[in-house]
């Protein structure tokens, strides 16, 4: 079975519908069979559904989840990324070059209300959602009545009653954290701020049966408009865990697949990623967030973290049948609340390591793959990005060689690796890298490879490392740089090196000027 690999099929400051000759949908139809010839079998799009700001919004304050960029609303027909036709159109491409497809769904936070309702709240804490600081009568933008899509798919409009709180008094024209009386925040959220349901914008209340059952109402549609193979659900950890373990089992039903769900919890706290999946009965996977914050740390270290720790508290080291890891994504661009964007020279080793390990499955951030190119967006001194070296190989290398038993030598506080055994002699990997000086570690790759010859697939040592009959070999890396040795290919064995050929070359010219002279 060959081993899933996600991408995240785009990055904060993509350019908005219509400011270049192609949408962001219709790039993605022209681009899938590359991305399934470079190893990619599941792709995460972004929100289709229209928001406040239309081709303006990125995709997470959403609007209406029934716009898929169809009807006139917000200020344009399109979302940000096309229309719905180039949606559907994208979903039919990604499928007809085998690769799933991930559904980005954003359920909270609703934004951009046609109309204001009275309602009588308590102004909270900010830092304490529990402590209340004021009660008074607001004027909140609660009623969403769609009037541009006109009760197409879906008749259903909100109003206060589907609500919890919002972040705006209209009437007193401030900003603030308002509880709506009558009800409550959700239960099992995170625990930050004592209790982390509210976000932003308005806040879904999912206590409400009515609410519950217009967003399974909506699922189901989502479904049947789309024939997604999963989700990837945003900012889990303002929803109820419980809502969500219900929700994915009703789709899993209705749909009769197995529906892949990944969800977003953004902490870097091991034990609150784990209560969430217990609360959710395992249901779906989350990203391993620490994980991500390690390599973080790792890249602007200067070489003083132990890399012999590097899964301590983190997911994939805990629980890596529900992780799915990352290097970067959309959050950790610069210019974003969640920015901590992995320095350059330790991407290459980051996503070596996620994408050849056995544990967890990963997700390829599109700014790593395609490089980020938007001149003038940043402000704070960061530039444009190039593609992180290697990468294209290293998920080739995923999809053929990342198999069989692993073996970790997680063993020294810069140079550590692990070995892939193989399910046939042809495939199989050594992976060794280091935060510090380039070194060398003797590594069991198994007696299946025993005599075998193994070179570096990403041309950073020159040596040629022969197996022993007991299944091991000396391995090498650079300082600062990770090498994968994999068994050379027949074809290597008999090609001449750059050097070889300069040899014959020499010495056939040679010759011939010999013979010219008798």
């Amino acid at each position: 079975m060959k081993n899933r690999t996600m991408m995240q099929m785009f990055e904060w400051y993509l350019p908005k519908y219509g400011v270049e000759s192609k949408s962001h949908w219709a790039k993605i139809a022209e681009q899938a069979p590359q991305l399934a010839a470079d190893g990619i079998n599941m792709v995460w799009l972004p929100p289709a559904f229209k928001g406040l700001g239309g081709t303006e919004n990125v995709g997470y304050s959403v609007y209406d989840v029934y716009d898929l960029g169809e009807f006139d609303q917000k200020d344009s027909i399109p979302t940000k990324y096309g229309t719905k036709a180039d949606y559907l159109n994208a979903v039919e491409a990604c499928h007809a070059n085998g690769m799933e497809v991930l559904c980005d769904i954003v359920m909270n936070h609703r934004m951009g209300a046609d109309e204001t309702e009275w309602i009588s709240a308590s102004k909270v804490a900010a830092n304490d959602r529990k402590r209340v600081e004021e009660h008074r009568h607001i004027k909140a933008w609660t009623k969403f009545t769609f009037p541009g899509r006109k009760g197409t798919y879906s008749d259903f409009t909100w109003s206060a009653s589907n609500f919890t709180g919002v972040d705006y008094d209209g009437a007193a024209n401030e900003n603030g954290v308002f509880l709506f009386d009558g009800k409550s925040w959700g239960d099992n959220v995170d625990e930050e701020n004592g209790n982390y349901d509210y976000l932003m914008g308005v806040d879904i209340d999912l206590h409400d049966e009515a609410t519950r059952q217009e967003l399974l109402h909506f699922g189901k549609w989502y479904y049947d408009t789309v024939k997604m193979d999963g989700f990837r659900l945003d900012a889990v950890k303002h929803m109820s865990a419980e809502f969500y373990r219900d929700w994915i089992r009703e789709m899993r039903a209705y749909s009769g697949k197995e529906l892949f769900t990944v969800g977003e919890y953004w902490s870097y706290d091991l034990s609150r990623l784990q209560s969430y999946i217990h609360h959710t009965e395992g249901a779906f996977s989350l990203f391993d967030v620490p994980l991500h914050m390690r390599f973080y740390e790792i890249s602007y270290s200067n070489g003083q973290f132990d890399m012999s720790r590097l899964f301590e508290n983190t997911l994939t080291g805990a629980d890596s049948w529900h992780a799915v890891t990352f290097v970067d994504n959309h959050d950790t661009q610069p210019g974003q609340a969640l920015s901590s964007f992995v320095n350059d020279w330790f991407k290459e080793i980051a996503y070596a390591i996620i994408l050849l390990q056995e544990k967890g499955i990963p997700c390829v951030f599109y700014g790593d793959y395609y490089g980020i190119e938007h001149e003038g967006i940043y402000d704070n001194g960061y530039h444009n990005t190039a593609p992180v070296y290697h990468l294209k190989t290293l998920l080739r290398l995923r999809s053929t060689h990342a198999y069989g038993r692993e073996r970790h030598y997680y063993d020294h506080p810069n140079l550590v690796g692990f070995t892939r055994e193989g399910d046939q002699p042809e495939n199989g990997l050594a992976l060794l890298c280091t935060n510090g000086d380039g070194g060398s570690k003797w590594m069991e790759v198994g007696r299946l490879h025993a005599g075998q010859r193994y070179v570096d697939a990403l041309g950073h040592r020159q040596e040629i490392v022969t197996i022993n009959s007991d299944g091991w070999g000396e391995f090498f890396v650079n300082g600062g740089s990770v090498s994968v040795w994999v068994p050379e290919k027949p074809e290597e064995k008999k090609r001449p090196s750059l050097l070889q050929l300069l040899i014959q070359w020499v010495v056939k010219n040679l010759l011939r000027k010999l013979a010219s002279f008798r």
